[in-house]
């Protein structure tokens, strides 16, 4: 595999990670833009004008746009996070230069008033799809309570009050000041010539307006709380922790990957040994996530309202033992052999690659192929995982819970 970059006129940055062995090559525009970025005002409009981008352009319709997608065999969809909006899609490289123009034309959307009236009807709609799933109204809950003050704690889809008053006018705004060149990251993975590559961007990207957008990356320093949503005819509670963790500019957040595999992976971690396997909880699970500035432990546990306190205990007396003791030589390897099983299988695809190849750029401006991913993965060790720790210790500073119980104590 080869890597080559480069950057437009327009400040366009254009990656590439070429492998001439593989079947398919993987496109993707990656925005720095998300509800991170918005005003109370236009709060979801990220994520509504993600969906904008598939009604069409000027010059292709909504019809044509899924037509042409279909007629190629594409593989394609955007998403929407706090951080950034990605628009995507796998083909046949005989195809990229068709599906590359169609992508380079949407993303400059035509935003017809009609297609915002009709697909505001679709996103409350999913709003309130999600507003009854209850382990979405905690992520939703805590993300707001933990990083209350700092612009995490923004929602992604919005609330149903701030689409019903967002208008055309304002995405449109929004889209002339955040869709600029230089706030794009165009990354390509797999089977592809670099000079095709950059012939493309030139040609259906080189016209975009220039310019950056700036973002506010200070750590968040979340004062914590407790909230409890009660929900009577819920079968289970749902119950969502989070602590701070290591930035995406942090080098501990490699160690913060591992310890998450070790105390709560979905499989053979503590808290599965502990709670899951002996059919305590449904789930007991410790994700790692990280941002621009600032990092974050996420602590999931779905169990029978009953069983909420002493799970909950469980968990903390977990902690409690890792922040105090460490971790284990075999519990490191373990952990070890599993993340670089997932690192090799899912580079072993384009679309696998993609994800890796463009986060990589736009959190820190860097190339890392398979081969430093599992050189680093290697030299972890126990101690990496002690300074994690005295920095960023495994806890609950902020708590939410959704399902039948009226508190925790």
């Amino acid at each position: 595999m080869t890597f080559h970059q480069t950057k437009l006129a327009n400040g366009l940055v254009v990656i590439a990670e070429l492998n001439p062995a593989v079947h398919s090559v993987a496109l993707g525009f990656f925005v720095r833009t998300g509800s991170r970025d918005e005003t109370a005002a236009v709060s979801g409009v990220s994520h509504f004008l993600e969906h904008m981008v598939f009604k069409g352009s000027e010059k292709y319709s909504t019809g044509d746009v899924n037509r042409i997608f279909d007629e190629v065999g594409a593989i394609n969809n955007a998403a929407t996070g706090e951080e950034g909006t990605l628009f995507y899609c796998a083909v046949l490289p005989e195809y990229l230069p068709q599906v590359f123009e169609l992508f380079a034309n949407i993303l400059r959307p035509a935003l017809r008033q009609e297609d915002f009236g009709m697909e505001k009807k679709v996103i409350l709609e999913e709003i309130g799809m999600y507003d009854d799933q209850p382990s979405f109204t905690a992520y939703e809950n805590l993300m707001q309570t933990h990083f209350a003050g700092h612009p995490l704690g923004q929602s992604v889809l919005g609330s149903k009050e701030s689409i019903t008053a967002l208008s055309c006018d304002q995405m449109r705004a929004y889209h002339r000041d955040r869709y600029l060149a230089g706030n794009f990251t165009l990354a390509i993975a797999g089977n592809s010539a670099w000079s095709q590559i950059v012939s493309l961007a030139e040609q259906h990207c080189g016209h975009w307006p220039s310019g950056t957008c700036g973002r506010a990356t200070h750590e968040a320093k979340p004062s914590g709380g407790l909230k409890v949503i009660t929900r009577p005819k819920s079968q289970q509670e749902h119950i969502m922790q989070m602590t701070p963790a290591p930035s995406a500019q942090n080098h501990l957040r490699f160690a913060a990957e591992i310890l998450s595999v070790i105390v709560g992976d979905h499989s053979g971690s503590r808290l599965f040994w502990e709670l899951v396997d002996p059919g305590l909880a449904e789930a007991a699970d410790l994700d790692f996530s990280e941002y621009d500035g600032s990092g974050s432990y996420l602590t999931y546990l779905s169990c029978e309202p009953e069983a909420v306190s002493e799970n909950l205990a469980r968990i903390q007396a977990i902690y409690a033992d890792v922040n105090l003791h460490g971790i284990r030589d075999e519990e490191l390897d373990q952990a070890k052999n599993k993340v670089a099983s997932r690192v090799v299988l899912r580079s072993e695809r384009p679309m696998g690659r993609l994800s890796s190849l463009g986060g990589n750029w736009v959190y820190r401006q860097e190339y890392r192929s398979v081969d430093d991913d599992l050189t680093t993965l290697r030299g972890i060790t126990s101690r990496d995982v002690r300074e994690l720790l005295d920095a960023y210790p495994l806890g609950a500073t902020t708590t939410v819970a959704v399902g039948p119980l009226e508190s925790l104590s």
